[in-house]
């Protein structure tokens, strides 16, 4: 298992690269940064380093939930539409392609209420439905024009022996280059902007969250320093420049004073506890929650801080307290499941993770970690339960690397080999470990009869899995 925390599963990830990254939420200053950055995608675009991405049922849900309206609102179908949750102590969100928004822990830990955090989807949501992680090759393509003209003609400069002046031009090109593409990433920051505040609207949502997010933003700012004066040299317009464009559209609008949903601010009060029971160190937590804050949130966050402290007679007496407040809860039961589970008493944690699969309906990942518990017991009865439950999880989520791990561990103790390394395919494949899904999958294809389902399916991760090495050899290079 990779780690433990949060709900059931938090996936360390080594997850699929993205090739692109849309500037962050919260816009850079230096333009050290950027000219390092206009000149790499001037040679080529390289994968951004992955990001260990949480998994956690109660969270995925909720940002569902918060986050429907505002899709919709953008012309979008929510089905189609990711919000991934990243360990990242840094305040940001961003986009990478696709319909995915990546949202930080640290915005989340960061926000007040779950009316920032819709503010935040929203502007995202307006780079997704404009296009603008593919529109982006544009500005790179007009900068890189100027760079490449701006050093063929310092080159010949310095040939004709005008060093100086071949050294001027050259300055010159990559600042106008710079100048270029920082532009173009603030008209796209205000467009995106724009459409969140439409976003917001159409769904009925209060812009309160996104104007009292851009605040929080614009106090980081003045904490480190960065500079207010203008917005050049940077890919973001001024935060200040933010608010005012937006403040007067966004009081108009008939949402303005209208509440957030109680039920969902409530949530996220409790997703917020968690995550930071979960990513901060246990002492700042109990600092945070003290145990004087008898809050439903409080208690979660100390359950996991305790959870994590080792000391799981306290963290299970924080899991009981919030079941007698909250009987039958599948959230509460998942994390007793989970302290019990992973303190040497996965016998005893059969009962309440089995009862949070079925009031979830076998949620994908409250599945997974009922199976882990069901195999952990080593009793040999319990298998084919554990493999009815990891085959349900994976046939719903089959992007749960934790799932596919102990679907391996079921394949192997009934003997069935070629299967278990099938499995082991697919969880290395997931994590973006090209080379060992590539031996698993071919070691599945020795003994899975040819041609069936499964002999396709580890053909088609052993072809992935090629290219994608072939490709990170021509990166490489």
């Amino acid at each position: 298992r990779l780690i433990s925390g949060l709900s059931a599963r938090i996936h360390q990830g080594e997850g699929r690269s993205r090739t692109m990254q849309f500037p962050s939420f919260l816009g850079r200053s230096l333009m050290g940064r950027f000219l390092a950055l206009l000149l790499a995608v001037t040679l080529s675009v390289q994968p951004a380093m992955a990001q260990s991405m949480l998994r956690d049922a109660e969270t995925e849900a909720l940002l569902a939930d918060m986050s429907a309206g505002i899709i919709q609102a953008s012309g979008l179908q929510p089905k189609n539409v990711q919000i991934v949750l990243l360990q990242d102590k840094e305040i940001n969100a961003f986009v990478a392609g696709g319909q995915i928004v990546y949202i930080h822990s640290g915005l989340i830990t960061a926000a007040k209420n779950a009316n920032e955090v819709q503010g935040v989807i929203a502007h995202e949501m307006g780079h997704v439905a404009g296009g603008h992680i593919i529109r982006s090759s544009e500005g790179i393509k007009t900068a890189t024009g100027i760079t490449l003209l701006s050093l063929l003609l310092g080159a010949a400069a310095i040939a004709a022996g005008a060093g100086e002046a071949g050294a001027g031009i050259m300055a010159a090109g990559q600042q106008a280059a710079m100048s270029k593409f920082l532009a173009f990433t603030r008209t796209q920051e205000s467009s995106a902007d724009s459409a969140a505040a439409s976003y917001l609207s159409k769904a009925g949502i209060s812009g309160k969250g996104l104007i009292g997010f851009f605040k929080t933003l614009q106090n980081v700012e003045f904490r480190y320093a960065i500079p207010q004066e203008d917005s050049y040299g940077r890919t973001h317009p001024l935060t200040g420049e933010r608010i005012s464009a937006l403040q007067e559209v966004v009081e108009k609008d008939a949402a303005w004073n209208k509440p957030s949903d109680p039920a969902i601010e409530a949530r996220f009060q409790r997703v917020k506890a968690k995550l930071t029971g979960f990513v901060n160190e246990p002492r700042q937590t109990l600092i945070t929650y003290p145990a004087t804050d008898l809050s439903i949130p409080a208690r979660y966050a100390r359950a996991y801080a305790w959870h994590r402290s080792a000391y799981p007679d306290k963290a299970l007496e924080e899991a009981d307290s919030l079941l007698r407040s909250v009987p039958h809860d599948p959230y509460f039961l998942e994390l007793k499941g989970q302290i019990l589970l992973e303190s040497g008493r996965p016998q005893e944690a059969l009962p309440v993770l089995r009862e949070a699969t079925e009031l979830t309906r076998s949620q994908p990942l409250i599945a997974s970690l009922f199976g882990h518990a069901l195999l952990a017991t080593e009793d040999k009865a319990n298998l084919p339960e554990a493999t009815r439950v990891l085959k349900s999880a994976v046939s719903k989520d089959n992007d749960n690397p934790f799932a596919w791990y102990q679907l391996g561990v079921v394949y192997e103790r009934e003997g069935d080999l070629p299967r278990a390394q099938l499995a082991t395919a697919e969880r290395y494949s997931l994590q973006g470990r090209a080379n060992l899904a590539l031996l698993s999958a071919e070691a599945a294809m020795g003994g899975i009869a040819k041609g069936s389902p499964d002999w396709i399916r580890a053909q088609d991760i052993a072809m992935a899995s090629r290219a994608e090495m072939e490709n990170g050899k021509r990166r490489r290079r």
